[in-house]
């Protein structure tokens, strides 16, 4: 099935509106930001797969597009080892995605619940958080509440942070 037809689905099936948005593939966040429908809109996140030193843990960050990332702040705040950004093979492995679609969608992929998925605290309670579902050639629109509503529901262990 259709990576982006299985997010849709899921999203119809627990009635949670969203809007659609077409677009180029991209890659990376500034990429999205040079689409002129992206430019200066405070509701794109970017997300990051990272795992631990051992790869015993995995995290999906989803945080916003403008912050930076200091693993070391990440690492101290979920109590692990090292952190470092996962391999492809890895991505695929447990999320079923490709580099440049990551995404807190994937978990929808994630049948052993094996990726804990780290929340940028500034992102609680947005009317509107733009992620891609599991293609990199469009957005989702939807709000924080409810995308936290389908992670929860797939079980996977959320944590958030400051970031």
């Amino acid at each position: 099935m259709e990576q982006k037809r299985k997010v849709y689905e899921e999203l119809n099936q627990f009635g949670i509106h969203y809007t659609i948005i077409e677009h180029p593939a991209v890659f990376t966040i500034d990429e999205m930001a040079s689409l002129d429908v992206f430019r200066d809109n405070p509701w794109v996140v970017k997300n990051l797969f990272l795992r631990d030193a051992k790869g015993k843990r995995h995290f999906l960050v989803v945080m916003d597009k403008d912050k930076k990332a200091d693993l070391k702040y990440i690492r101290k705040q979920l109590g692990t080892s090292t952190l470092s950004f996962a391999s492809e093979d890895r991505l695929t492995k447990y999320l079923n995605l490709t580099k440049g679609s990551v995404t807190p969608f994937g978990i929808i992929n994630d049948e052993e619940k094996a990726v804990e998925v780290v929340l940028d605290r500034s992102l609680v309670g947005r009317e509107y958080i733009g992620v891609h579902p599991n293609e990199n050639t469009a957005t989702v629109m939807l709000s924080y509440r409810d995308l936290y509503k389908i992670i929860e529901t797939h079980s996977n262990q959320i944590h958030i942070i400051d970031i």
